[in-house]
């Protein structure tokens, strides 16, 4: 290898200014586009939010350290990104249907102590990840859970066993996904 593909700490005190510069800006437009949009910028996402957000992430390095990319245009694309996402996000909130093309809706994993396979596989979590849910909730067995539910932003809920609570009978489960089984059998 010759010196010339070699530089790992070759550069010049202009090129790391103008890298600190670039990073102290897109810092700063990044905390300010954190604040206008609020905490949902940062807090538990849904798969949609998780992907903007590492989009913006790469915008910002590329923009940092890419001699291709300028600063401006990698700030440009990450005012529009975080601009659509507060759109589609005020849109979601005001259309159901437009909630329904872009969330998943929660799934049922498990019921009153049974594994529901067939969402478990649809899903890929496994009953490893269930009873580690369980144990966070302070359960020791799938006896003590009602329902172990997978929702959007990919955290497994815990609702605890109450014998006496169907699935229509608990407002907070309804319009998840459970397989046709259940629902026809907590219809009747």
């Amino acid at each position: 290898m010759n010196r010339e593909q070699f530089s790992l700490f070759e550069t010049s005190w202009p090129q790391l200014g103008e890298v600190a510069l670039a990073a102290l800006l897109t810092y700063f437009v990044i905390i300010l586009i954190v604040r206008v949009n609020g905490s949902r910028t940062t807090s538990q996402l849904n798969s949609f939010d998780w992907i903007i957000n590492v989009m913006i992430g790469s915008l910002a390095a590329s923009g940092v350290m890419l001699e291709d990319v300028s600063i401006l245009e990698a700030l440009v694309a990450i005012v529009v990104l975080s601009g659509l996402q507060f759109i589609l996000t005020w849109v979601t909130q005001r259309s159901h249907k437009a909630e329904k093309v872009v969330k998943q809706k929660p799934i049922l994993l498990t019921h009153k102590g049974e594994f529901l396979e067939d969402a478990m596989s649809r899903t890929r979590i496994s009953e490893d990840e269930i009873m580690t849910a369980l144990r966070g909730n302070g359960m020791t067995s799938l006896e003590d859970a009602n329902w172990v539910i997978l929702e959007t932003n990919g955290t497994l809920s815990v609702v605890p066993r109450q014998d006496d609570l169907t699935i229509e009978g608990a407002e907070a489960v309804r319009g998840i996904r459970m397989p046709d089984s259940l629902r026809t059998a907590n219809q009747k």
